[in-house]
């Protein structure tokens, strides 16, 4: 249904508010009470508003309440991380109606149960993928599919459980992460920063003006490009510095440093850190190493972006015990920084990708209109 200019306005509007008065609608979109009370019976007719309630004003008089009605319909995010698949289904007003976590093999699954946990016959109004890759672009700037064989797989295997038509957007999942942290994380407040994640891969999410630089070829933050090794010998390799800095490479350092007399060697990210957090010489000595060389990463981007904050995240970055030495090198080779630690955990990317999925929903409903501030 084709709706008028006035009805998308006062929708976007009920959208971000969740529940509003004819009053709060007609101040929110600017305009006249008349023309809100038409636009309202506009959208009551095609059950995109809905009565459900009132409210007592300071003189007395009762006033009808509105929130979205069933043919506004649902988004869902989905988050393809590197061992779980994380999903979320929200209303166009960000409500979360259903959530689920599987196993990356499991995502189809994991998938289909949160669809079915959706009202029955509300329209999905979008999907968005959060892919560990960049997203490849049609001529239009749609992101269609992931980019390389990173994520490529895993995508076609979750894709089978959408619905047919399904409009997909597909976003890097360290751009989710960032608006997360953008908006409920570590970064509230500051609409200028870096979301600098450090796990099995390496990536970076840049938020400037309060959003996420994409680039030209949707690959802005890719520094596992960034050539390495850093030095006058070896000849850089493609992904190098991913390959160095990730996990893997961490417990692998951790094996060789590892003596006799140190105990159980640890198979783990997380055992390797608490070890560090009880005082275990080597340990700490791999850690702060590794602190070392994110510091000299993080010392690369803000020269670069001079972001004034970046915020550490992702299964080995959000170590709190990486701090310090992360600080002290990038204050050594660069200007003033804040680094902080991610707040938002293992549920930040799909928290971001649920934001982008109501961003989408709302504007197949109002056609890009937003909603006046």
């Amino acid at each position: 249904m084709k709706l008028s200019e006035s009805a998308r306005a006062v929708f976007a509007v009920l959208a971000e508010a969740g529940t509003a008065t004819r009053p709060q609608l007609a101040a929110g979109a600017g305009l006249s009470k008349p023309t809100v009370s038409s636009a309202v019976a506009e959208l009551e007719s095609a059950e995109l508003a809905a009565h459900s309630g009132t409210v007592s004003g300071g003189t007395g008089r009762s006033a009808a309440v509105y929130g979205l009605g069933p043919a506004a319909g649902a988004v869902l995010a989905v988050d393809l991380g590197p061992s779980h698949t994380r999903v979320r289904g929200c209303a166009l007003d960000g409500t979360l109606l259903a959530h689920g976590t599987g196993l990356r093999e499991e995502s189809a699954d994991t998938v289909r149960k949160a669809l079915d946990a959706l009202p029955a016959g509300a329209p999905l109004r979008a999907v968005v993928v959060a892919v560990g890759d960049v997203a490849a672009r049609d001529r239009q700037g749609v992101a269609t599919r992931p980019a390389t064989a990173k994520a490529g797989p895993a995508y076609d295997a979750m894709a089978v459980a959408l619905p047919p038509g399904a409009p997909v957007h597909l976003e890097n999942n360290v751009n989710c992460a960032a608006l997360a942290e953008l908006h409920e994380g570590a970064a509230r407040g500051r609409d200028t920063f870096g979301y600098l994640r450090i796990g099995v891969g390496i990536g970076l999410g840049i938020v400037v003006g309060g959003h996420v630089l994409s680039g030209a070829n949707g690959a802005a933050g890719e520094v596992a490009r960034l050539p390495y090794p850093w030095d006058d010998g070896p000849e850089p390799r493609h992904e190098a510095l991913e390959a160095h800095m990730g996990s893997r490479s961490l417990l692998g350092r951790a094996a060789e440093a590892w003596q006799g007399t140190d105990g159980p060697c640890p198979r783990t990210v997380e055992r390797l850190f608490a070890l560090a957090d009880e005082g275990h010489g080597t340990a700490r000595v791999v850690v702060d190493r590794h602190a070392a060389d994110i510091g000299r990463l993080a010392a690369a981007v803000t020269a670069v972006l001079d972001p004034g904050l970046l915020v550490l995240g992702g299964g080995t970055g959000a170590y709190p015990q990486l701090l310090p030495g992360v600080r002290a090198e990038l204050a050594r080779l660069s200007w003033p920084t804040d680094v902080v630690s991610s707040m938002v955990g293992d549920n930040g990317t799909v928290a971001g990708a649920s934001r982008l999925a109501v961003a989408h929903g709302r504007q197949t409903v109002t056609g890009g209109m937003r909603a006046k501030h």
